[in-house]
């Protein structure tokens, strides 16, 4: 009776999701180029996401919203406003003990977007957190990072707050901040996400000793990691990537997941840099089959990311989670959606989506550094050049490998 129920314990928690984040406050001394990075690898039940331009009460700002339900509710997920603020949220599962009649982390979207708002520095969001009304609804490790160089992750409960500064190295001896879904300073129960933490661990602290935390690598490296560190196991290696292999895989404790919605790492900026030169490099829908570009508060933004509403969603988002059917495509009854099918993805011979999409990534990035270095040398965005790059990685033939790589059997 006991090995009954232990396994109706585990088929209960592959249908029943825990809605999870991977996330990291990376300060300049962690960085080839002295810029703190904000990174979050969002996952979620709402998977159709876009990005939203908000003229904000003082700031203006885009961010990363659930396009379901973005117009009746003021939610935001990741952003960075016209001040250089930048703000994302994972929820935390162990600060505050719950009643039966209460929503874990209710406000945490709406204190985002409210924040994003009126926020320009880490003091900012410190007084934000001092003056909202209490018990606040909040439970989330909230990470920041601001024009003046600040990088902080907080632990936020209804009514207190720490802070973990990624410049302090008594805090945060190699200059960043990791958390999954749980906080250090957490009293019930040990939270959830602990093999993701061990393994952004495991990739951000020899990455950060040597100076090279990048939006780049965070992508391949994080993002797109098939290596479960628990398991001692690195799926884009032998044997599951030879052709006897099988081609599939269970869905376990990997940074990206079917519940993965977007991908996103803002760049800030030196301080005396122009903060409008906060850039936030964007990957929308399932980030194994999605495609980064770079994004500054404007209200000209790419197509790509904005909502189309035929599609529901923003393009960039609907194909990404289109080939995402195709990974989780094993619908064979409870908790058969765990099963990936690991060879579409990646394979020995480079035809994987992963693989096939990977070019298009690398270009946006060859296309946007020299613009970037121009604009940082006259510490300010020429619009112009910026919308022209904007069409320039708006390019037909990813749209046409999507569709090709969507109809392939």
């Amino acid at each position: 009776m006991r090995n009954i129920f232990l396994l109706f314990c585990l088929l209960l928690e592959a249908v029943v999701p825990t809605w999870a984040c991977t996330s990291a406050v990376v300060s300049g001394r962690a960085t080839p180029d002295g810029r703190p990075l904000l990174w979050k690898h969002r996952d979620t039940g709402f998977l159709k996401n876009h990005v939203e331009y908000v003229k904000g009460e003082k700031y203006d700002f885009i961010a990363v919203v659930n396009s379901e339900d973005f117009s009746l509710k003021h939610e935001a997920w990741i952003g960075t406003n016209s001040a250089g603020f930048a703000l994302m949220n994972t929820q935390s599962y162990n600060l505050v003990d719950m009643k039966d009649d209460e929503e874990r982390g209710a406000a945490n979207g709406r204190v985002i977007y409210r924040a994003l708002e009126v926020c320009a520095t880490v003091d900012d969001f410190c007084h934000f957190l001092d003056t909202i009304s209490k018990p606040s609804m909040i439970e989330a490790n909230f990470g920041v990072i601001d024009a003046q160089g600040g990088a902080v992750m907080f632990e936020v409960d209804y009514y207190s707050y720490k802070m973990y500064d990624a410049n302090d190295p008594v805090i945060a001896p190699h200059g960043y901040v990791a958390r999954t879904n749980f906080s250090v300073s957490g009293q019930y129960g040990a939270g959830a996400g602990v093999v993701r933490y061990q393994e952004a661990e495991r990739v951000l602290e020899p990455m950060a000793k040597k100076n090279n935390v990048t939006p780049q690598r965070i992508f391949s490296d994080l993002s797109r990691s098939f290596h479960n560190c628990k398991l001692g196991i690195d799926l884009r290696q032998a044997p599951f990537t030879a052709p006897e292999a099988s081609g599939w895989f269970v869905d376990q404790d990997f940074i990206p997941r079917s519940s993965s919605s977007c991908s996103v790492v803002v760049q800030g900026v030196k301080s005396g840099e122009a903060s409008g030169l906060t850039t936030m490099w964007t990957v929308l829908g399932y980030p194994p089959t999605g495609v980064a570009v770079p994004l500054w508060v404007d209200k000209e933004l790419p197509r790509a990311v904005c909502l189309d509403n035929e599609l529901g969603t923003s393009p960039l988002a609907y194909w990404s989670l289109c080939l995402m059917e195709r990974v989780f495509s094993f619908k064979a009854g409870m908790g058969s959606s765990r099963y990936m099918h690991w060879a579409a993805l990646y394979d020995e011979s480079g035809h994987g989506f992963m693989q096939l999409l990977e070019p298009f990534e690398i270009k946006a990035f060859e296309y946007t550094q020299p613009m970037l270095d121009k604009w940082r040398r006259q510490n300010g965005i020429d619009k112009k050049e910026m919308r022209e790059l904007y069409q320039l990685l708006d390019n037909p033939e990813l749209w046409k490998v999507y569709g090709n790589l969507y109809e392939r059997e």
